[in-house]
């Protein structure tokens, strides 16, 4: 399985971008989606997931209302659009895949068996 993640970039806070995951090796439409962020010096924290047919989306407190997690199963892409970014956004992004069934567990990283390699997101100030 591989996952290859892009669309970081550097950007002023108030800004957007949307990240991709684009997804081989597997059965992309069985599985959760989700992606997760990890600043320097800090722990990788949960930030979107999308279940399976993208009919179910989960956001972490700190993005809600700024961020949309949508997937295209045609394509076997999952995208993270990020809007008024913040400086406090800044962190390497990773996109990861895992068989998840039922609330609540798709913010724990432990329940994703691949990830990606990660995109890193700048905002400035």
């Amino acid at each position: 399985v591989q996952l290859q993640a892009s669309g970081g970039g550097l950007v002023q806070a108030g800004g957007s971008l949307r990240l991709s995951c684009a997804a081989s090796g597997r059965t992309f439409n069985s599985y959760t989606m989700g992606w997760f962020r990890q600043a320097p010096g800090k722990e990788r924290e949960f930030v979107a997931a999308v279940n399976w047919s993208g009919g179910m989306t989960f956001l972490a407190r700190s993005v809600k209302g700024r961020f949309t997690i949508s997937r295209d199963n045609t394509k076997n892409t999952v995208y993270l659009q990020m809007n008024s970014l913040k400086p406090e956004d800044t962190a390497v992004y990773y996109c990861a895949t895992g068989l998840i069934v039922g609330r609540g567990l798709q913010s724990d990283g432990k329940n994703y068996d691949y990830w990606g390699q990660g995109t890193l997101v700048t905002v400035s100030s």
